[in-house]
C-alpha cells in the first residue's frame, strides 16, 4: 500500500466510525494535530509501524489495510468476524449463554464497508435457536450482527435485542411518533407483541447478513 492510499484509508475509517482526528492523535500519545497533518499535509510521510497496530486495534481491522504488515491468519487481508457461542431465540425468548469465541469468519473488508457501511470490530455473528422467523431465518443459521447499528439508529428490521434478561431476534415495527416498538415473527404462528416501550427493550444490534447450510 503506498502512502497516499495510507492516509486515503485512515481517512475513510475516521469517517466511517465518525471519530476525530484530536482524539486518534492522542490515543496514540502525539499531539492533537498530528493525524490532521498526516492525512491532509503528508507530515509524517508515513505512520509509525506502532502507531499502524494501535490504530488497527482501535478500528478492528488488520494492519496490512493500513499499510502495516499483515500478520498470520489474516487470509490474504480479509476481515476476521468474531463467531460467538451465543444463541438469539427466534422463539419466545432464551437465556443468553457464554459469549465464548467459537471461531472467525474471513471477509473482504470492502464487502462488509459495502453491505454495513463499516469493517470495524463492531461485528460479530451468533446463530439463530427456534422457528418464529421463518422463512427469513431459520433454526442454527449464523446471523451477522451490527453492533454499532442499534438503539440509536432504529429503524424497522430485523434486530438481536433482550427482553427481561431473554436473548431474541426479531423484526421491529418503529412508532416514531410515540416511540413505541412492534416485535414481530416472520412466522405467522407466533404472536406479536405491539405498542413496546422501547426503554424496556436491550436493542443488541441490526442484523444484517444470514448465512445457512443447504441440506
Amino acid at each position: 500500500m503506498s502512502v497516499v492510499d495510507q492516509r486515503q484509508a485512515l481517512d475513510r475509517l475516521i469517517r466511517e466510525r465518525r471519530d476525530d482526528y484530536a482524539g486518534l492523535s492522542r490515543l496514540l500519545g502525539r499531539n492533537a494535530a498530528y493525524i490532521q497533518q498526516f492525512i491532509k499535509r503528508g507530515v509524517p510521510r508515513k505512520l509509525d509501524s506502532e502507531d499502524v497496530q494501535v490504530l488497527a486495534r482501535y478500528f478492528g481491522v488488520s494492519e496490512a489495510e493500513l499499510g502495516g504488515r499483515r500478520l498470520d491468519g489474516e487470509a490474504g487481508g480479509l476481515r476476521r468476524v468474531p463467531r460467538l457461542d451465543v444463541g438469539a431465540s427466534a422463539g419466545h425468548g432464551a437465556v443468553d449463554g457464554s459469549e465464548a469465541l467459537v471461531s472467525h469468519i474471513g471477509f473482504d473488508p470492502a464487502w462488509l464497508r459495502q453491505l454495513c457501511g463499516t469493517s470495524s470490530a463492531e461485528l460479530s455473528f451468533i446463530h439463530v435457536q427456534g422457528d418464529s422467523m421463518m422463512p427469513t431465518l431459520t433454526h442454527g443459521d449464523d446471523i451477522l450482527v451490527d453492533r454499532a447499528d442499534g438503539a440509536a439508529r432504529l429503524r424497522d428490521g430485523i434486530y438481536v435485542l433482550r427482553r427481561e434478561d431473554a436473548l431474541m431476534v426479531k423484526r421491529l415495527a418503529i412508532n416514531p411518533v410515540a416511540r413505541l416498538v412492534t416485535i414481530k415473527s416472520d412466522n405467522p404462528a407466533y404472536p406479536e407483541w405491539r405498542d413496546c416501550d422501547l426503554a424496556t427493550l436491550e436493542v443488541i444490534g441490526r442484523v444484517v447478513w444470514a448465512g445457512r447450510r443447504i441440506s
